[in-house]
């Protein structure tokens, strides 16, 4: 089984995703790592710095992330509600259950990334979840 290092807020990102994204590169490579991760259900590594998702955003200059800051903030941010830690090896699917348990059903997610570009996407499928 391979192992994928993931953005822990990319927990988040997954699960409000709808096709949507940066560029059409970004949007067919989120749809096909979706796509794995839930045929595969990989272990993953969470990594607070650019994981999978990330290579085909344009904002990834020469691998760092040019919203390093904001992004980080929301990857600790997902760590601490779902009381995991950097570098932690975990199913994929247990980690979006803590993601969905921990952060979504208890309304949390706003307050990790409300100003984020896509937050009205996120707003809106919310009821859905």
């Amino acid at each position: 089984m391979r192992n994928f290092k993931i953005r822990p807020h990319h927990g988040l990102c997954i699960r409000f995703f709808e096709g949507k994204g940066y560029s059409s590169d970004f949007t067919r490579n989120m749809v096909e790592i979706i796509v794995m991760l839930n045929r595969e259900d990989p272990v993953i590594q969470l990594h607070t710095d650019t994981d999978i998702i990330c290579r085909s955003c344009p904002g990834n200059i020469n691998e760092r992330c040019k919203s390093f800051t904001k992004v980080l903030s929301y990857d600790n941010a997902v760590l601490d509600f779902c009381r995991l830690k950097n570098g932690q090896q975990i199913k994929w699917s247990e980690f979006s259950r803590a993601v969905h348990t921990k952060i979504i059903m208890k309304n949390k997610r706003e307050s990790i990334c409300s100003d984020c570009q896509w937050n009205e996407i996120c707003a809106k499928k919310l009821p859905e979840l």
